[in-house]
């Protein structure tokens, strides 16, 4: 996860009805992320040769207003997975903005470092995200800048009548390891547009990586 403080005006045309941004200590953040799904399935079924596989997205962070409390979420800049069929029924099931490329990855870990890329291939060329990290991972700190990114459990979806879609994210709390080194080395005009440039040219505010777990992504529904 590499995380990228930015003007929140950047993000306003991005924001889903009902919604509103949500900040840490003040501060406005969009992440990158690279993981991957295992033993994937889709209403409960496992679909043959897609069940593994890369994801890399952008996302930022929103909350809802409930009458019982807030809602902490993310929504989902675009997010590219390796097979089209995949992002069609992510599209299809989710509303959200998945299109397809080619991906691969590595993880290597030796000692104490853990080694980790996401590559895509975007107009013939590679592209990738990385991170080296050292240690063993630790359970993240109560309000800090980790917990922040990595406890948002709804997603929110922007649809094209100006509508909002909802769905539930399960999963237990992930220990992270704190990254010693991490690169972006991409074309971000492409990918994201213009308004992603100046930021995401940057160095990261933060990165790390996440243990990951088990996850339980709900059906969802759309917010009268």
């Amino acid at each position: 996860m590499l995380n990228y403080a930015i003007d929140p005006v950047l993000l306003k045309p991005f924001v889903p009805f009902g919604t509103e941004l949500d900040s840490y200590e003040g501060t406005t953040y969009v992440s990158l992320v690279g993981f991957l799904f295992l033993k994937a399935r889709v209403l409960g079924m496992t679909i043959p040769y897609h069940s593994n596989f890369e994801e890399v997205n952008l996302r930022f962070y929103v909350r809802r207003k409930r009458t019982d409390g807030w809602e902490r979420g993310v929504v989902f800049i675009r997010e590219f997975v390796p097979r089209w069929a995949i992002a069609f029924v992510a599209r299809t099931v989710y509303g959200e903005a998945y299109e397809s490329l080619p991906m691969r990855h590595t993880i290597e870990s030796y000692g104490d470092n853990t080694k980790v890329d996401y590559s895509w291939r975007l107009r013939g060329c590679w592209q990738s995200m990385r991170m080296t990290t050292v240690g063993e991972p630790q359970e993240t700190k109560s309000d800090s800048l980790e917990e922040f990114i990595t406890e948002h459990y709804w997603g929110y979806a922007r649809q094209s009548d100006g509508g909002t879609f909802e769905y539930q994210v399960e999963h237990p709390k992930w220990r992270v390891w704190l990254a010693r080194s991490a690169v972006l080395d991409c074309d971000v005009k492409s990918l994201y547009g213009d308004r992603f440039v100046d930021c995401l040219k940057q160095s990261p505010t933060s990165a790390f990586l996440a243990d990951g777990s088990d996850v339980t992504v709900s059906r969802g529904i759309r917010l009268s």
